[in-house]
């Protein structure tokens, strides 16, 4: 049987792929340090998982709706009022597998073939192949490295054309941690107002692990607040990616579009995780401050570590948990007559030789970065750099 030319059009996400090779080398008994994941190694907070054991204990076994619990509903829209003085009708909110679904969901129901999506770079792996899974054409914007990777409004501007139907914000930013500044986004908001058929996807979920500056969404213009959907979730700032909750808001047209799309493929997400959930936007937020001093700490580390390597050049990364090197000084060395060539090549170096995972800027638009995570502890941190240091020292 033959495969659609649809799933013939997608690559395999990178940052998965390097995770697995990783997990294959410890499976042959070699200690790997594994920077690639996308997660805290925190626990889920135990008011959170007593919150699902409640939910077992109810009996909240059966089929939920669609677009979430109602409570959920409402805990999710007093959330963006209370932290994003954002206002949505509860029919606005819809609740769905984590927030790559909300995201494939609206990208199904907005974009097809012929339409054009701008995604500046570096870009989330996912963002590229959701709309090649829509036939749409994504239209890449160079974020400069001397701007911390953000695009500009005129090189927004620049990239509009008539096909253009989608324009893809990430902010606070995998991989780069960088975050738009309320003046900054101001700017966008005031570029994409002039073409209101652009649907503007806001990215949002590593909001809370903003550690300089402050969190801002595009959302709060009203110029262009009919235009937005915001993503969001549970996943990052509450250590859940395992339950599989994300939600967004949005305009009423288009969240009535996922709901019935979501009606026709998921259904409603798992009646567990949504009241865990609910537990989570309710309950105490000490978690989140209490998580972000360690990720500060480790972030400092790494940034130290990384600043210390002959030829690497780097920003300090205000938000997420990843830095994002230009490690590009060591493009067309060798190793035992190998030349590494590219970020590819160079984390398959890293891996197979330092036994450190790490994943290659090309991933996400940017060639001459890596991606190192610092959701490990800080002995392991150590270790990590330990060997990254000996193994580019080697390359000659």
């Amino acid at each position: 049987m033959r495969l659609s030319s649809r799933i013939n059009r997608v690559a395999e996400s990178q940052t998965l792929a390097m995770s697995q090779k990783s997990n294959e080398l410890k499976e042959q008994g070699i200690d790997v340090v594994n920077l690639t994941v996308g997660q805290p190694d925190f626990f889920t907070p135990d008011n959170v998982k007593e919150a699902a054991k409640k939910a077992i204990d109810n009996n909240f076994s059966f089929y939920s709706p669609v677009p979430g619990y109602k409570d959920l509903i409402k805990a999710i829209q007093a959330k963006f009022k209370r932290e994003n003085n954002l206002e949505y009708a509860e029919n606005q909110i819809v609740v769905s597998t984590g927030a790559k679904q909300c995201l494939a969901n609206v990208m199904q129901c907005l974009f097809q073939e012929g339409d054009e999506v701008i995604i500046p770079t570096p870009y989330w792996v996912s963002y590229i192949e959701l709309a090649h899974l829509c036939n749409a054409t994504p239209i890449i914007i160079e974020g400069k490295p001397d701007n911390y990777y953000k695009i500009t409004p005129e090189q927004l501007e620049k990239a509009i054309t008539p096909k253009t139907h989608g324009f893809i914000l990430n902010a606070p930013s995998n991989p780069s941690g960088s975050i738009y500044t309320k003046d900054e986004l101001k700017a966008l908001a005031d570029v994409l107002a002039k073409y209101p058929e652009i649907a503007i996807l806001s990215d949002e979920i590593y909001e809370h692990l903003t550690y300089d500056g402050t969190h801002e969404s595009i959302a709060q213009f009203e110029n262009v607040k009919n235009q937005t959907i915001v993503i969001n979730g549970v996943s990052k700032a509450y250590a859940m990616t395992g339950w599989r909750i994300g939600y967004m808001a949005a305009p009423l047209e288009i969240a009535k579009a996922c709901k019935k799309l979501q009606g026709q493929t998921t259904s409603g997400a798992s009646s567990i995780a949504q009241k865990a959930s609910l537990e989570a936007l309710n309950g105490s937020q000490d978690i989140i401050a209490k998580n972000n001093e360690i990720l500060i700490k480790r972030r400092d580390l790494m940034v130290k570590y990384l600043k210390a390597i002959p030829g690497v050049k780097m920003n300090c990364p205000p938000a997420t948990f990843y830095c994002f090197p230009d490690v590009s000084y060591y493009y067309g060395k060798s190793y035992n007559g190998k030349k590494i060539t590219n970020s590819s090549e160079l984390c398959d170096y890293l891996l197979n030789v330092a036994h450190v995972a790490t994943v290659a800027g090309s991933a996400f638009g940017v060639d001459e970065c890596i991606r190192l995570s610092y959701v490990v502890d800080f002995p392991r941190i150590d270790e990590a750099f330990k060997r990254i240091n000996k193994a580019l020292a080697d390359l000659k």
